[in-house]
């Protein structure tokens, strides 16, 4: 018994947020999630069921949806690699999954090149307008915060400059074998011809009917008619594929410094309200310099050694990497696979709540925020935070942030941070010669802003509202123009001896670090095969003062960590 525990708050979500994982030994690949593999010889197959397991050798894809997944392994059937097959992938999700990703959003790509033996990422996160004000987010009528959803989130107020078109060119330039066009091919196809609707599509479209039904553009997609698509019937999107083929043959320059970025500028400062909300849909702030301006930046991941193993992650502007190593970091004081499992999760929580704490005090924007992102992953600093757990009784939360120059254990004020995003997507690709991927994209709220460009077929992202609504100088994630707010995604890949054994990610907002760090230690240290590590009921503490859990997990350990 674990006494004075944070009370455990059951989570409940109508589509589990599903992570998304690849183990690799040398060549072959073993996928739990959603995974499916591509022998080199093997006939193209239209999926048509979602499988959790696949063993294969010849490369592999996991993603969400079968349709996707398809995408990605006709490319590499064709001889492409993991980097043509991500973009491939990605692009079809945009078809497939238009509320949790898409051209409109942006990501992190984390790549694994077996011939040097490294990992590389990009961070195409989405960007700030620089005339962005410091009080974007407070309503001029009130002088209040808008409240989150819908107002805030349904407006051009919350759209930064898209990063995901950048993102996949970056790639392709850098390690892939297909230029742009070439990687589009597989979405453009489905787009076309249109996919099955399935119950989710259905629920999420309704779920954001009152949003979808203030904007002319994304009423006319996603309700025709005034209803959502219905299960079973054929959705095509004529519009993306346009748009698609639009950028195959101009290249992302059409976006960023062309007529498509023009129309997505247009869109933002004058979002197209149909004339019956009662939404306000405030306009946004987004230049078309702002577009011109955007660069995808390449980056060092984070690094940090974890039971022998190498844990390589995503560096800020997102928080996944810092948060799922520095909490790593803490648990690798503690013999977690010599425990009993509840006494593990324990541990696995207040770690989680430890880094959450120093999250929110110091991650940000590296080009606005000094980020001590060096002593967050040391040694020395995971001490410190370590000792802050007793083995008997629950981390008191909010738990204070860590003192970057302290030596024992000390305490210091804190506040709460609340994230807000749930709906993102991930996926994870390697090819026959080893390389591997592992990609996280998003338009950030399920439905991002609701707002579809007029005549283009794809959503805009919500991303700015990941900034604190109110301006404060301490908070390292204010307000900025030109800043990218602070993310919680967190691709991942793990090498043992320099090559890779275990790629993963997951939607889910700010549990995304919690759902990677659980799988990691539930593989790891709990020794549960993938399919049993991704399949675990979950629990995440992010440093408030309730642990959310799915009802499975309480079933399992509340008693005993209440």
């Amino acid at each position: 018994m674990m006494p004075a525990a944070p009370a455990l708050r059951p989570r409940s979500n109508p589509r589990r947020a599903g992570v998304l994982v690849t183990a690799v030994l040398t060549l072959s690949l073993l996928g739990a999630g959603l995974a499916d593999t591509a022998p080199a010889t093997a006939e193209p197959v239209r999926h048509t069921e979602k499988n959790p397991t696949a063993v294969g050798y010849g490369g592999a894809v996991a993603s969400v949806d079968p349709e996707a997944t398809e995408a990605g392994l006709r490319v590499l059937r064709a001889g492409g690699n993991a980097v043509d097959a991500a973009v491939a992938t990605a692009a079809a999700l945009g078809v497939t999954e238009p509320y949790s990703a898409g051209i409109g959003g942006g990501g992190y790509f984390v790549y694994y090149d077996a011939k040097t033996r490294k990992v590389s990422t990009l961070d195409g996160r989405e960007t700030a307008p620089r005339s962005m004000p410091r009080n974007a987010f407070i309503d001029p009528a009130t002088g209040k915060p808008y409240r989150f959803t819908p107002e805030l989130v349904t407006s051009g107020v919350s759209v930064g400059v898209p990063g995901t078109p950048a993102t996949w060119e970056a790639a392709l330039k850098e390690w892939g074998t297909l230029n742009l066009g070439q990687a589009l091919r597989p979405a453009i196809r489905i787009a076309r011809r249109g996919f099955v609707v399935d119950e989710t599509f259905r629920d999420q479209t309704l779920s954001n009917k009152v949003r979808f039904a203030a904007i002319t553009p994304t009423a006319e997609l996603f309700l025709p008619g005034g209803d959502a698509p219905v299960v079973g019937s054929i959705f095509r999107n004529p519009d993306l594929a346009a748009t698609y083929r639009l950028l195959a043959r101009r290249g992302t320059s059409v976006l960023y410094d062309g007529r498509l970025g023009r129309e997505i500028v247009t869109t933002v400062q004058s979002p197209p309200k149909t004339a019956t909300t009662q939404l306000p849909v405030p306009p946004g702030f987004l230049q078309r310099s702002d577009l011109a301006d955007y660069e995808v930046i390449k980056r060092r991941p984070t690094k940090i050694n974890y039971r022998g193993l190498t844990v390589y992650g995503m560096a800020p502007s997102s928080s996944g990497g810092s948060t799922v190593g520095e909490a790593l970091n803490i648990l690798e004081r503690k013999r977690l696979s010599t425990m009993p499992t509840d006494r593990a999760l324990h541990y696995y929580l207040d770690a989680s709540a430890l880094a959450f704490a120093d999250r929110a005090a110091y991650v940000g924007d590296p080009a606005f925020v000094d980020v001590p992102l060096r002593t967050l992953l040391s040694d020395r600093f995971a001490k410190t935070r370590a000792c802050q757990i007793d083995p008997d009784t629950a981390l008191v939360t909010p738990a204070p942030p860590g003192d970057l120059d302290a030596r024992g254990c000390e305490q210091r004020p804190v506040k709460t941070v609340k994230d807000k995003g749930t709906s993102t997507t991930h996926l994870v690709t390697s090819d026959r010669w080893g390389n591997v991927v592992s990609y996280t994209l998003t338009i950030e709220q399920t439905g991002g802003s609701g707002i579809v460009v007029p005549g283009r077929g794809f959503l805009l992202n919500n991303e700015l509202t990941d900034f604190t609504a109110v301006w404060e100088a301490s908070d390292p994630n204010r307000i900025e123009g030109g800043k990218r707010p602070r993310s919680s995604m967190s691709p991942t890949i793990v090498t043992r001896h320099r090559k890779p054994v275990l790629a993963l990610g997951s939607p889910g907002g700010s549990t995304i670090i919690t759902t990677v760090l659980q799988t990691l230690v539930n593989r790891i240290d709990l020794g549960m095969s993938l399919p049993e590590a991704v399949a675990a009921p979950r629990a995440a503490h992010r440093n408030n003062p309730a642990v959310t859990a799915e009802p499975e997990f309480i079933k399992a350990y509340g008693a005993q960590l209440t």
